[in-house]
């Protein structure tokens, strides 16, 4: 039986350079293939013009019905902003122990703060919250531990305090069974 492998669905602008590195990155933290696939949605029947945002819950469904692939955990990677209706505003979201997943880079950039761009702490927060995001995934609740990237992040501040690993108490509990090709 073919091993589950990780499709990133981007839909956005983002650095080739960037892809690729958060492709290779997932894939040794995971153990699995991981793919790099263009997102073929229009965005804008999700949008709330009234929040001026995307609603995150609805893309994560159409996601997870309208895309084959299964078994293989499939995640959005979009520049939008998200939400969904009992929060401001999220950085990803996921179905729990399932096969889809979205994260956004919009409110990980320092601009969004008023502070000078850093493309190295963007990337290293967006792979933070892919993890994340996969970790709720493969079946990982929020963790108490403070620098596993499973602690919970309601601020971007959050995921700055926290590493891009599982500490171990969860890491165990990520299937590693090496991908095949």
């Amino acid at each position: 039986m073919k091993k589950q492998q990780i499709i990133f669905y981007i839909k956005g602008q983002f650095e080739p350079d960037c892809l690729q590195r958060l492709s290779q990155e997932v894939s040794i933290t995971f153990n699995r293939q991981v793919l790099i696939r263009n997102l073929d949605l229009d965005l804008e029947p999700f949008y709330d013009f009234k929040r001026r945002q995307y609603d995150a819950h609805k893309i994560l469904y159409w996601l997870d019905t309208n895309e084959d692939n299964e078994n293989d955990k499939k995640i959005a990677l979009v520049s939008v902003d998200l939400y969904i209706s009992i929060l401001t505003f999220l950085f990803g979201q996921a179905i729990f122990n399932g096969n889809t997943g979205i994260v956004s880079n919009y409110r990980l950039r320092n601009e969004q703060y008023g502070l000078a761009p850093d493309s190295k702490l963007t990337f290293l927060r967006f792979k933070k919250v892919i993890i994340h995001e996969l970790g709720h995934m493969f079946g990982l609740v929020h963790c108490q531990v403070p620098t596993c990237v499973m602690r919970s992040s309601t601020y971007v501040e959050d995921i700055d305090q926290k590493k891009s690993q599982f500490c171990s108490i969860c890491s165990p509990k990520i299937d590693s069974e090496p991908a095949s090709v």
